[in-house]
């Protein structure tokens, strides 16, 4: 066994396959991916509802309407996570469920919901953590203008005392949003998730709500009477410039700010990062008014970190329709190593990142809020899921996690996606990520995969093994 004697928050750690003492290991989920019960309760229409029983928008035209039907088999769900041995468990909220219309009252059979969640959650020594939002947004407040829309980020912020008068007894640790570059991005502009709308000007003013949004409901959480600990989710990646031509480095320079910081920066600084839009169209692009730097500004007291793939970039002379970010990326990188989804593996970027956006967020404690691959291995004749190349996948990735924390990056926990195979977005059910194998055709029925067994073994030895 190799060793390497290096200390880690007071730690030290003498093999390099070694995770810190008292490392928080578990997994992550998502409402819509994975609770089904769509239209039960009381549960109020999200943008996932509208967009994915519109015809053609999902592959298969699948839908969440049962998915894995966690809302009815959650206890089922906490005692799989004992038999992994999860530490910590990240899920959603759904907004819809709580707050059927996104505005007034609040719906007593949603907030039971997840207190019965919680309270069994920490019933088996769980942490439980939860997500405010990830991304099913409340179809009357898409109709009233979404995510563009100013109004949203006070509705969030409604929304999140609601959440927070009803569990914040029980909760240590929030995250606010997940990955908001995503739901803006491919929501607003790319058009392929919901709400399925194409327009850049719409992009940019849905970031800047949603960085108000982070603010607002940030101060929210932290107004509740247990003082919890509050934090945002971002997902970030590796910018490899196309070529050694300058006009891509600085384009990969570009995109870097634009993918990773821009809802960073505005919480811990009050200001978006430079060199992104032209100065003298900033505010009119975003719809930026007076005191909004200080409304962004929110001192976080972790950040959460997802990591997948690395991107490839260059420079895109004719633009791609907002002004200034001429810039194009995208996931595909050749004809290198892939996982089932196509997506590029590279566990050295993840040491990349997080040594990168270190220098940007100090000393916050981190969070690797996910991480995971989509293999799409079937049961055998016996009914077991040998999905080895997950476990390669996993273990060369928490060797990258290993020498950053090593290395000084304070991580102190990291959630494997997923728990279950699920519902995943506009890829249906044609993607597995899941530690747990999900028969969708009977009954949901729940099968630990070789990786959730290796996961487990992972989590005992506080190691990679």
């Amino acid at each position: 066994m190799a060793t390497d004697e290096a200390a880690v928050g007071g730690a030290k750690l003498l093999d390099v396959d070694a995770f810190p003492a008292g490392f928080l290991w578990g997994s992550a989920t998502a409402a819509y991916q994975i609770e089904g019960a769509w239209n039960v309760d009381g549960r109020g229409e999200s943008i996932w509802d509208r967009f994915a029983h519109t015809p053609g928008k999902v592959k298969n035209d699948a839908n969440g309407d049962v998915a894995c039907d966690s809302y009815h088999r959650y206890r089922d769900d906490i005692a799989l996570m004992r038999e992994l041995g999860l530490k910590t468990y990240r899920f959603s909220i759904s907004w819809p469920r709580v707050q059927p219309g996104g505005r007034g009252a609040s719906n007593p059979k949603g907030l039971d919901y997840y207190k019965r969640l919680v309270d069994a959650l920490l019933e088996a020594r769980i942490r439980p953590f939860p997500t405010l939002y990830h991304w099913d947004l409340p179809q009357p407040l898409e109709d009233a203008g979404g995510w563009p829309n100013r109004d949203t980020a006070e509705r969030l912020a409604d929304y999140a005392r609601i959440v927070a008068d009803a569990l914040g007894d029980r909760i240590g640790q929030w995250a606010i949003f997940n990955e908001p570059k995503t739901f803006t991005h491919v929501g607003y502009w790319q058009g392929t998730h919901a709400p399925g709308r194409t327009d850049p000007l719409a992009l940019l003013r849905a970031t800047h709500t949603v960085n108000l949004a982070q603010g607002l409901a940030f101060r929210v959480l932290k107004a509740a009477k247990a003082k919890p600990q509050v934090g945002g989710v971002i997902d970030v990646a590796p910018m490899n410039a196309a070529t050694d031509s300058d006009a891509d480095r600085a384009a990969a320079q570009r995109w870097f700010r634009f993918l990773n910081l821009w809802f960073l920066d505005p919480p811990l600084k009050g200001s978006y990062p430079q060199g992104v839009l032209p100065p003298a169209q900033q505010d009119a692009l975003l719809g930026c008014r007076a005191g909004d730097d200080a409304i962004m500004r929110a001192p976080l007291d972790f950040i959460g970190l997802n990591y997948y793939s690395p991107w490839v970039v260059r420079h895109a002379p004719r633009g791609n329709g907002i002004p200034g970010l001429d810039t194009q990326a995208d996931w595909a990188a050749g004809p290198d190593e892939k996982t089932d989804n196509g997506w590029d593996i590279d566990p050295p970027g993840f040491y990349r990142i997080l040594r990168e956006i270190t220098q940007h967020t100090g000393g916050l404690p981190i969070e690797i809020t996910e991480n995971g691959a989509a293999y799409n291995n079937l049961p055998d004749s016996q009914g077991h899921v040998h999905d080895r190349k997950r476990i390669v996948w996993l273990q060369r990735h928490l060797r990258e996690l290993s020498r950053a924390i090593r290395d000084g990056v304070p991580v102190r926990a990291y959630h494997c996606w997923s728990l279950l195979d699920n519902f995943e977005w506009a890829e249906g059910y044609t993607q597995r990520f899941g530690l747990v194998y999900v028969d969708f055709k009977n009954r949901q029925q729940r099968t630990i995969k070789d990786s959730g067994h290796w996961y487990a073994k992972v989590i005992a030895a506080n190691r990679v093994v």
